[in-house]
């Protein structure tokens, strides 16, 4: 009983925010609402509340507006279908309103009364139920106590006769073992791969004649996607980085604010082993000089690891008061125990830095072109507006290839594309989304630069140019040779390795897998080996062809899977997850049925006086 009253409580609670909702949308615009028209639709006896279908169109707009990052405009709406799939949800619901009515599904007065005293929004500020501020609420949101306790009944009504139609629906267990056994299953097998290197002889070289015979029977394999043809002029910050000045003060003001890379002092590579007192690190060091033991002994009686007191490298300032006796050890070296931030401590030396000094003279070049290419990026900036101005008076790209820098090209455009420009993500979205009735605009690249285009042509589908593909013709010929001949090859082996002689004694360097699923992957097998694996039994051996290649596998064994606790838990959660998805196909065909016997009229007018209030 107190689970069906939080269920009642929750749907109460969202039925106030939904109301709250519509009284909050004062920007959506919906005055032309207020006359006549009150429904949009009904269904059996049941009618859709033009707000209520208002007010959900507009939540489910900037649902997608949120997922998208962008405002959803309602033609893009209507677009996708989102207004008929509003109003589908909203007729399903008021179907299931009229078919629990029908069946005399309700709750009393009492339970509505008891749920809406609970509602924290109706409550004064002693914590009790304020008929004032129950009242004052609704007021608000234009709906009368009569309308709202209506509601809350029907939405009641509705989920009981939902959850009668889905409670009790359950997959039988044997459909969720046998689909953990298929998929727990494992297989041994043997394999071997033979390639190019196991052919007798070496493939003869393939003439124009016989390639372009091999490309004319298998033209699907070489044609290209549909095709942008793209002219567009761009300006890369390298393509005037040779322009930009920068002068001799500016780059003596980088070096000297680069001090610390180009100046480093002599540095230690040290591992640092602090003790909490004096007397502890004494004895530290009496043992390294007398017991014998080493340093790396040390650290693991204190529970360390080398990696926990490594310092790194650093200069003899660092180290503070240990910095002279540090620096002062040769490579190896323990010292100490000495001061340190964090007590007394013994030093490992483990390798000596000397100083690096760069001068001005051999760090300018490197200055010279960082600097430059960052005044290219700011002038590519600058010119961008003008660029864009001038594009928006009419300039062609032709004309800003003649008078400006930036310079002309043409691509044909598709998504796999990956050169040059189309390198660039900026550049690929762009092109994503051009058409031949775009106008060039300046767009800006992340990586420094910006580029304009036009769509000069769609090209459909169409095969690639024999010229364009002979390589990847010639690869697929010898591909195809080579398969043909190592298959001829392979098949002489199968009857003694069927009769279960070892691939050593057919001179074959096997491999031998064990205990691998479904979903395993064999370094150098097709996609569809694992898949020809699991059609196979016990001693059965197979040639699986390959790209250029053969391979041979026997199966081993198989291995079913073994009941335990973790197998049953699956089977359960599987069961439970499969009854769940019948249980909503289930509901989801009665309330097809509930639709169809209950009977629809749609007011188009009242659905269009609705959408003319959507921005």
């Amino acid at each position: 009983m107190a689970q069906g009253k939080t269920s009642i409580s929750k749907i109460a609670v969202w039925i106030l925010l939904g109301l709250l909702f519509v009284g909050l949308s004062l920007g959506f615009g919906l005055d032309g609402l207020g006359g006549t028209i009150r429904t949009v639709g009904k269904v059996g006896d049941k009618h859709i509340d033009v707000q209520t279908y208002a007010d959900t169109l507009q939540r489910e707009m900037q649902a997608v507006g949120q997922q998208t990052g962008q405002p959803l405009t309602f033609a893009r709406a209507q677009a996708i279908g989102l207004d008929q799939a509003v109003l589908a949800q909203l007729v399903r619901a008021r179907a299931l309103d009229y078919e629990a009515g029908q069946m005399g599904l309700s709750v009393g007065d009492e339970v509505i009364r008891d749920e809406i005293l609970n509602i924290p929004a109706f409550r004064g500020l002693d914590g009790s139920f304020d008929r004032d501020a129950y009242r004052f609420a609704l007021d608000q949101q234009g709906t009368s106590e009569a309308d709202f306790e209506t509601t809350l009944r029907e939405e009641v009504s509705r989920s009981i006769l939902q959850g009668a139609i889905v409670s009790g629906v359950q997959m039988p267990d044997t459909y969720a073992r046998t689909l953990v056994s298929f998929l727990g299953e494992t297989r041994d097998f043997t394999w071997v791969r033979l390639g190019q290197a196991d052919l007798e002889t070496d493939l003869p070289d393939p003439t124009d004649d016989v390639l372009r015979a091999y490309y004319e029977d298998n033209l699907a394999d070489y044609e290209l996607p549909e095709t942008k043809r793209i002219t567009y002029a761009v300006l890369l910050p390298d393509m005037i980085v040779d322009s930009m000045d920068v002068d001799e003060e500016m780059l003596r003001a980088e070096y000297e604010a680069r001090a610390d890379q180009y100046n480093q002092p002599e540095r230690r590579l040290v591992e640092r082993l602090v003790y909490l007192d004096a007397e502890a690190a004494d004895r530290a060091a009496a043992q390294l000089e007398v017991d014998g033991t080493t340093f790396e002994a040390l650290v693991a009686e204190r529970g360390l690891d080398l990696g926990d007191i490594d310092m790194g490298d650093v200069t003899r300032l660092q180290l503070d008061a240990a910095g002279e006796a540090v620096f002062a050890a040769d490579v190896g070296d323990v010292v100490g125990p000495l001061p340190s931030s964090l007590g007394p401590a013994l030093f490992r030396v483990n390798a000596v830095l000397p100083a690096q000094t760069i001068s001005f003279e051999d760090a300018k070049p490197e200055l010279q072109q960082e600097l430059s290419m960052a005044a290219a990026r700011r002038q590519v900036e600058v010119l961008a507006e003008e660029f864009d101005n001038m594009l928006a008076g009419g300039a062609t790209l032709e004309e800003l290839d003649a008078e400006t820098d930036m310079r002309l090209g043409t691509i044909d455009w598709y998504p796999a594309l990956g050169e040059g420009l189309a390198a660039y993500d900026g550049f690929r979205d762009a092109a994503a989304e051009l058409t031949q009735d775009d106008f060039p605009e300046i767009v800006q690249l992340d990586e420094g630069g910006i580029f304009a285009m036009r769509m000069d042509d769609l090209l459909p589908p169409r095969p690639a140019p024999f010229e364009e593909a002979k390589l990847n013709v010639q690869g697929n010929w010898e591909a195809e040779q080579s398969e043909a001949r190592l298959t001829e090859k392979a098949e002489a082996l199968l009857p003694a390795l069927e009769a279960g002689e070892s691939f050593a004694s057919q001179s074959l360097d096997s491999i031998v897998e064990t205990d691998l699923d479904r979903g395993a992957f064999v370094q150098g097998t097709p996609p569809e080996f694992m898949t020809s694996v699991f059609e196979m039994e016990p001693g059965d051996v197979r040639v699986i062809p390959g790209y250029g290649a053969v391979l041979i596998v026997r199966l081993d064994g198989i291995n079913p899977i073994e009941d335990s606790p973790e197998v049953q838990a699956e089977t359960e959660a599987l069961s439970a997850e499969m009854g769940q998805i019948v249980a909503g196909e289930i509901f989801n065909i009665f309330g097809e049925d509930v639709v169809l016997r209950a009977g629809t009229q749609i007011n188009q007018q009242a659905l269009d006086a609705v959408h003319v209030n959507f921005p």
